[in-house]
């Protein structure tokens, strides 16, 4: 299902229609023959009122600042609201924002939300990145190696030990 973009002359049309007939969001969505329904009006509204017509205008702002994220992320926890409710405060596009910031803030903590993570990475060589992995790899196997050659040592040393004590105790009876 794709999602229909309203330019926001139409959201500002549905929203002063809710708030000056007085009718209910699930009328106001039939009259504007919207397919979503009341949610999509209900939404609009909130957003009206809470941020004014900039509530209702395409964030454009793609970038926030690591301090802004961090703030958020503070401001949803202290206050106990939803990551819906936090993206509705900030006049956020979406929750999924949120919810983004949020896992790097507890798995990665709070610096890593100065990191810029859009786009490739300025380091992204597939050439360069076999070859390292092919070397790493060696330098596996080779420890690996050498981890089992001092166990196999350790093990044939045991053995003649034990081998030496039984005949010890062979000779004695």
């Amino acid at each position: 299902m794709s999602k229909r973009k309203y330019p926001t002359e139409f959201k500002l049309e549905v929203v002063k229609y809710y708030i000056d007939e007085h009718c209910g969001y699930r009328e106001t969505a039939r009259h504007f023959n919207l397919p979503t329904g009341d949610e999509l009006v209900k939404k609009w509204v909130k957003r009206y009122e809470e941020h004014g017509i900039n509530g209702l205008c395409k964030n454009l702002k793609s970038t926030y600042s690591g301090d802004f994220k961090i703030n958020v992320i503070k401001y949803m926890n202290t206050n106990h609201l939803s990551l819906k409710e936090t993206a509705f405060h900030f006049n956020l596009g979406h929750h999924d924002v949120v919810k983004r910031w949020q896992r790097i803030y507890y798995e990665e903590g709070p610096q890593a939300l100065y990191e810029e993570r859009r786009g490739r990475s300025k380091n992204m060589s597939s050439k360069h990145k076999k070859k390292k992995s092919s070397e790493d790899s060696k330098k596996d196997l080779i420890a690996e190696l050498q981890q089992l050659r001092m166990e196999n040592e350790y093990l044939k040393k045991l053995n003649a030990l034990v081998q030496e004590r039984i005949k010890r105790e062979n000779k004695k009876k």
